[in-house]
C-alpha cells in the first residue's frame, strides 16, 4: 500500500472514530425533556414522548415552535396538532409561558400531536396582596418580599429591598428566611398562571 492510500485511510479511520465518539456523547448526554420547574414534587413527571417547559419562540409561518426544558428543543406543529387551554392561533403564545407537547419523533424531526398550555390558577382572594397594600408593606418594610421568578426576569426588574429565591430552588434557600415564624413573608412571581 503506497504512503498516500495509507495516510488517507488514516484519515477515514480518525474520521469514523470521531463520529462514533461524537455519538457517544450525545447519547450519555441527553437533553432533559421536563424543565426544573415543572419537576418539583408534587409537580409534573414527563414520559418518553412528552417534553415540559417554557415557551421560547414559535413560528405560525414555519409551523415549529421552540421549548425550553433547560435544553431548547424545536417541534413541529400543524392544523391536526391538538391544543388545550388555549383558543388563539399558537404564534400568540407568550415567551415563557408554561406548556407540554406530546410529540412523536420521525425522520429525526420532532412533531407535537397534542399542546397543553397552562392555564391561569385560581388564587383564594384572601391570599392576594392589593397594589395598596403592598405599597404600604414595602413603605412600612413591614415584610421580607421574595421574588420567585428566574434570574433572568428577577434582573430584568424586580421590588426594590425584595430577595431572589427562584421557586424551583426554594429548598436550598431556606437560610435566607426569617427566624422569627411571625414575620410576614409576601413571596411575588409573574402572577397567576
Amino acid at each position: 500500500m503506497s504512503k498516500k492510500r495509507k495516510g488517507l485511510a488514516l484519515i477515514v479511520f480518525i474520521s469514523i472514530l470521531a463520529l462514533a465518539l461524537v455519538a457517544s456523547q450525545g447519547i450519555s448526554q441527553q437533553k432533559p425533556i421536563i424543565a426544573k420547574g415543572c419537576s418539583l414534587p408534587g409537580c409534573h413527571t414527563a414520559k418518553q414522548g412528552e417534553l415540559w417547559g417554557n415557551v421560547k419562540t414559535v413560528s405560525g409561518k414555519a409551523e415549529m415552535i421552540q421549548i425550553d426544558t433547560g435544553a431548547l428543543w424545536t417541534v413541529k406543529f400543524d392544523d391536526k396538532t391538538k391544543v388545550k387551554n388555549w383558543n388563539q392561533p399558537l404564534n400568540k403564545l407568550p415567551k415563557e409561558k408554561e406548556i407540554s407537547i406530546n410529540y412523536v419523533e420521525k425522520n429525526g424531526e420532532f412533531y407535537a400531536t397534542f399542546i397543553n398550555v397552562k392555564p391561569p390558577v385560581a388564587v383564594d382572594p384572601a391570599k392576594v396582596v392589593k397594589v395598596a397594600e403592598m405599597k404600604k408593606i414595602w413603605d412600612e418594610k413591614k415584610a421580607l418580599i421574595i421574588d420567585c421568578r428566574p434570574a433572568g426576569r428577577y434582573n430584568e426588574g424586580h421590588i426594590p429591598g425584595s430577595i431572589h429565591i427562584w421557586f424551583a430552588e426554594f429548598d436550598k434557600h431556606i437560610d435566607k428566611l426569617p427566624q422569627d415564624k411571625n414575620q410576614l413573608i409576601v413571596y411575588y412571581c409573574q402572577g397567576p398562571t
